[in-house]
């Protein structure tokens, strides 16, 4: 996990400092810390902060970095992070029953018409057949843990083909990738801008998408502690305030594409001073423009899909049957899609 301070940046903004400050006087300079994965379906908290929107609220934010779900989940419950924007995990739902989490919107979304995650073989497999989801019977299929959305996105897709996969939890993205590129693992499912930058470099084929198995998917959820949506409700609505405009900004330059082209490459610009930060821009914008998903309007939450998660838990016996959307999510702050 690695830190990164509004704080430090703010220095560098000189006028900035007289922006029209939107939250409340009580929440001026409230420091906070942000979970997030460096992929661009977290951009939204990336473009709140860089263009001052978490700081027009009276936020000083903090990111905090993850390779996996779950352990961001933790961090949330422990109190390490105040919000975060992750896939429903059955460690997140458990924290939840537990009294210590709340989901509080939603944020990544699979939408009919907008290119989504793919699933992928790895070229050992894809050479011995795996040529489509069809002939994922008897495979080891990459996840992080169980009950991760990688295991979710699995079962749903073999179960819709009818063919049984074998789960290898290998804990963080990164090992899973290598295990892709050494055909340690047969197949995987991911966002579009690891999958396709993958396939781009022929370390994996692409075989299918999840849209196709899995329609209008709530990919990733907002959430924050218990405590947080219960007991500072001017505090979380104005980080949902400063998110959202994150993410009409990302949407309207990437996704819907009505900005216009300067906007777009602005905003790949931004995207990659967290995502593919360790490549030169030239070869990271065809990545990140390619991972460009739709990001819910005012974090707006498909209880369907959630409801559906939920489900799959309980039948694969990973949460227990009591367990109800209310004990998930706070319906309160974001409408629902």
């Amino acid at each position: 996990m690695t830190n990164f301070s509004r704080r430090g940046a703010m220095g560098l903004l000189g006028g900035a400092a007289t922006l029209p400050m939107l939250g409340t006087p009580a929440l001026a300079n409230t420091k906070m810390t942000v979970g997030a994965l460096r992929f661009t379906s977290h951009a939204a908290s990336f473009v709140a902060f860089e263009r001052g929107y978490f700081a027009d609220e009276g936020l000083d934010v903090e990111f905090k970095f993850f390779q996996a779900a779950q352990p961001m989940a933790v961090a949330i419950a422990s109190g390490d992070a105040d919000y975060a924007v992750t896939a429903i995990s059955g460690g997140l739902v458990s924290l939840a029953e537990k009294g210590a989490a709340k989901v509080i919107g939603g944020a990544l979304s699979e939408e009919k018409g907008i290119d989504g995650q793919k699933i992928l073989a790895s070229n050992a497999a894809y050479e011995a057949g795996l040529t489509s989801p069809a002939a994922l019977g008897g495979k080891n299929y990459a996840v992080t843990q169980a009950g991760s959305s990688f295991h979710y996105m699995g079962s749903k897709i073999s179960a819709a083909e009818g063919v049984s996969v074998k789960f290898k939890p290998l804990q963080k993205v990164g090992a899973i990738i290598g295990a892709m590129k050494s055909g340690q693992v047969d197949a995987w499912s991911i966002v579009p801008h690891i999958a396709k930058g993958l396939a781009g470099a022929g370390a994996v084929k692409i075989i299918g998408n999840v849209a196709d198995y899995i329609p209008n998917y709530q990919v990733t959820t907002v959430f924050t502690s218990a405590n947080n949506a219960e007991n500072e409700r001017g505090q979380t609505e104005a980080f949902l305030r400063a998110f959202s405009r994150g993410a009409d900004d990302f949407n309207a330059a990437l996704v819907d594409k009505s900005a216009g082209d300067e906007a777009a490459t602005e905003m790949v610009k931004l995207i990659h001073k967290y995502v593919y930060a360790d490549r030169p821009f030239e070869k990271a914008e065809k990545s990140i423009r390619n991972g460009a998903m739709r990001i819910n309007k005012n974090a707006g939450l498909n209880m369907s899909s959630v409801q559906d998660q939920l489900d799959w838990f309980k039948a694969e016996g990973l949460i227990k049957e009591d367990i109800t959307s209310e004990t998930l999510v706070d319906p309160s702050y974001a409408p629902t899609i």
